[in-house]
């Protein structure tokens, strides 16, 4: 080919995509990279938040950003920082502190996206769900599915926090959210110590006759931490015994369940609970899907693509997909951890890689 023929060709080729552009199109080969990477390559970045920084936000917002129409919330949303400043933990989950002062109440509304609460410290406000008021305590384990009406309302003289987690990410880039204004105040403001779906479902191994269909989310709004407590050191007794009862030695787990279906509590949230003896170890594993976890009680690491970093009670961590992870506990440790295995496994997508030997 001479000069002048490859300089002709490389001018077509240029104007080729200037076309391309033109016309809103974009040709693979020069996208593969990005479009099929080798393994997933999350923009989130693994990240952890300290509960000695998130509390004190939360209070100095308390005293200076009512909640009621129009913010509706007073949640503060964990930015991840490889997201380009979008207010999402990781590409399809949300997480937020939640702070309710002294008497107040957030006003009722409902949303497609699927919502729970867990509780790491304090008590005394209500959820009130579709009418149905909801204790809220230490440990507790509340869902809010999606286009359920719910508010909150506390009825004690100090300001309680908790964390929230949604879908909204993924509601979002599918297209198919939905918002509503409900009542100005909860639509019941009885302070009930069980809730009455609880009454009718929160029973172990039964279920009512009525309502025998599979429903998408639990009719179960709260899981109660001294059940969660004993199932956990039940498995550790167990393992003490001789039994086969535990993940890994000295690591128990509980998944919270649907009891309609034997599945997932929500169908694009899956929620955990993990305990480990002090100085029991996880194998390192990456996972097809993003975890988020908050430590609840104890201390230890979260050893990241090799790399440790020290937790204790109320900090939250991020694990976006793909990403190398363990747990090491100092003490015994105790964490809450939600995700979005359900999408990941329902599409057939769901991988994981444990590091042989470890």
């Amino acid at each position: 080919m001479t000069t002048d023929d490859a300089r002709i060709e490389d001018e077509l080729l240029e104007q080729l995509y200037r076309d391309f552009e033109s016309q809103n199109l974009t040709p693979l080969w020069t996208q593969i990279g990005d479009l099929m990477p080798m393994a997933p390559t999350s923009k989130a970045i693994p990240f952890v938040w300290k509960w000695s920084t998130l509390y004190p936000l939360a209070q100095r917002a308390g005293d200076l950003v009512p909640v009621g129409r129009g913010g509706e919330r007073r949640a503060i949303a964990l930015a991840n920082p490889g997201l380009g400043g979008l207010p999402y933990v990781s590409p399809t989950l949300w997480a937020a502190i939640q702070y309710l002062g002294p008497k107040e109440t957030a006003p009722e509304h409902r949303h497609s996206q699927n919502a729970f609460r867990f509780v790491v410290e304090g008590e005394g406000v209500w959820t009130v769900v579709n009418g149905d008021p909801v204790a809220m305590r230490r440990g507790d384990f509340l869902l809010t599915p999606g286009w359920h009406f719910h508010g909150h309302h506390n009825e004690t003289d100090q300001p309680m926090a908790w964390i929230d987690g949604l879908d909204i990410p993924f509601v979002h880039y599918t297209d198919t959210g939905f918002f509503e204004f409900g009542s100005e105040a909860v639509t019941d403001d009885s302070t009930p110590d069980i809730s009455r779906s609880e009454r009718l479902w929160a029973h172990p191994g039964l279920r009512p006759l009525i309502g025998v269909h599979a429903m998408s989310n639990s009719p179960i709004a709260a899981y109660r931490w001294e059940h969660t407590d004993a199932a956990l050191t039940a498995q550790l007794e167990l393992e003490d015994e001789g039994y086969a009862s535990t993940t890994e030695p000295g690591h128990a787990a509980v998944r919270y369940t649907n009891p309609t279906t034997g599945g997932d509590v929500m169908p694009t949230i899956r929620a955990e609970f993990h305990r480990l003896r002090a100085g029991a170890r996880t194998r390192p594993r990456r996972d097809v899907g993003s975890t988020v976890y908050q430590v609840f009680s104890g201390s230890g690491e979260i050893i990241i693509n090799g790399e440790p970093k020290a937790v204790i009670t109320g900090d939250m961590i991020v694990v976006p997909s793909w990403t190398e992870w363990s747990i090491a506990a100092d003490d015994n440790f105790d964490l809450f951890a939600f995700s979005d295995a359900p999408i990941v496994e329902r599409l057939h997508f769901a991988r994981t890689q444990l590091t042989e030997g470890a």
